[in-house]
């Protein structure tokens, strides 16, 4: 069976395939075919080369026409895809109307090609991913609020605090997924510009109709004309691989905290079971949290190769020689690693497995201690702050060297029944009637959630 080269094992794991099919060779020589149709239409319609030759010259811009393989070899010795390409769809073009040909790339440069056809691309990327979160978000919402009420151990230092509600944590990461979805809202404009500035971005070769050429191209590619060629000014591509950091780091706290809830001693969260899903070459009994490694790992892999990119940002002059093609493969890793994050997180939210009976349970390990503080603020309004703080830590102290529940220890202190009584110590080590305002994270985390996607 013939296979195409290239490392195709992990692919399926940590990437969607619809990122993929966007940054794949075929998906990026299409973009920069487009910029050369979509430049050719805009210079037909400013009267710059005739209308004859705008249908040879699109029809030349199939990406499916074209010998990957070949361009590879030529970009070695070239330095860049755009001029092979560029000779490669001249002598298309030629095969079916000479004429036509000379009208091809008229006034643009290699750049123009290459960061044109590549915003394209991260249009279609944005458009995966904004989606991607949107669904997420919505999972996140219904889980949030189906688990709003429900105990669970808070953990501090990764260990026992005070009782929290799986809704409150599912809240985080949901509150997280909109700001990003804002974050990305907002860069959008900024992002999707146009470049096209020619060989060193005055556009000189194309005299007095150069603007007007500019704004024809931007409308063509549904682009927004800047306010001039960026070139060597690259914050645009940096903001857009920082904010794909931001969500990379976002969905790997949640797979943190799905892991460790996942762990054989917590047992109260998991992936969700499929048939053979997260199992081991030699242990049966494992179930492997293997959704969240991959969230994990892209949170882990992300912030190298934006490093790159803001490593790239003081480039040369009109035209960088390194700097930018450092960034080539850098940013539609980033992407692509992003969606196979976002690609697993869907499924962990979708699919989430609760064991509420195990939370309880787990809030009990240590016999009422995390309900000290409850006790001790009410205590302290009755006796002190300070006085109350030492009663409780006594008390606590007492509990775990005689293996008691802290109820008991102090329902045997004649310095708190004093203050107490058994009603009332009774509703204060009731992990239900101490989760604050967690209710109201939800409530608002879905209320945000709900206006951003009106």
């Amino acid at each position: 069976m013939t296979q195409r080269p290239g490392n195709q094992l992990f692919d399926a794991y940590f990437t969607a395939r619809d990122m993929r099919d966007v940054f794949c060779d075929q998906g990026r020589v299409q973009a920069m075919l487009d910029f050369e149709a979509g430049l050719a239409r805009a210079e037909a319609r400013v009267g710059l080369i005739p209308a004859s030759a705008v249908a040879p010259i699109e029809a030349a811009c199939n990406a499916g026409l074209y010998d990957f393989a070949a361009l590879g070899e030529a970009i070695a010795t070239a330095g860049n895809s755009a001029i092979p390409l560029v000779k490669a769809l001249g002598k298309q073009i030629a095969v079916s109307d000479a004429e036509a040909e000379r009208y091809v790339h008229l006034g643009a440069t290699s750049q123009d090609v290459m960061d044109s056809g590549l915003v394209l691309q991260v249009r279609q990327a944005l458009a995966l991913i904004e989606s991607d979160l949107a669904d997420l978000a919505d999972s996140l919402a219904t889980q949030a609020q189906r688990y709003a009420a429900t105990p669970l151990a808070g953990r501090t230092w990764l260990q026992h605090a005070t009782p929290v509600t799986l809704g409150m944590k599912i809240a985080g990461w949901l509150g997280a997924v909109t700001r990003s979805r804002q974050r990305l809202r907002e860069l959008k404009p900024r992002l999707l510009v146009l470049q096209f500035g020619g060989a060193s971005g005055t556009l000189a070769a194309l005299g007095e109709q150069a603007l007007p050429i500019a704004e024809a191209l931007a409308e063509e590619l549904q682009l927004t004309l800047p306010e001039q060629p960026w070139h060597t000014q690259r914050d645009r591509v940096v903001e857009f691989g920082a904010v794909l950091a931001l969500i990379a780091g976002s969905l790997g706290k949640f797979g943190r905290d799905i892991s460790l809830l996942m762990q054989t001693e917590a047992a109260e969260v998991f992936e969700p079971s499929v048939p053979g899903k997260g199992g081991s070459s030699t242990m049966p009994h494992k179930r492997n949290p293997v959704g969240a490694a991959v969230l994990i790992g892209a949170a882990t892999r992300v912030p190298g190769l934006v490093s790159t990119l803001f490593s790239a940002m003081p480039q040369e002059h009109e035209r960088s020689l390194g700097l930018w093609h450092a960034e080539w493969e850098t940013l539609p890793e980033i992407c692509c690693l992003v969606s196979g994050s976002l690609q697993q997180a869907r499924l962990l939210a979708d699919g989430l497995e609760v064991d509420a009976t195990r939370m309880a349970r787990n809030l009990e390990l240590t016999q009422g201690l995390v309900l000290a503080e409850a006790v001790s603020i009410v205590l302290a309004q009755r006796v002190g702050r300070d006085t109350a703080h030492h009663l409780l830590e006594q008390c606590c102290k007492r509990a775990v060297a005689e293996q008691r529940h802290l109820r008991a220890v102090l329902g045997d202190e004649p310095a708190v029944t004093a203050e107490l009584s058994s009603a009332e110590l009774d509703h204060l080590l009731n992990p239900a009637h101490y989760l604050g305002q967690a209710h109201v994270w939800v409530e608002r985390a879905v209320a945000e959630h709900n206006a951003l996607s009106v």
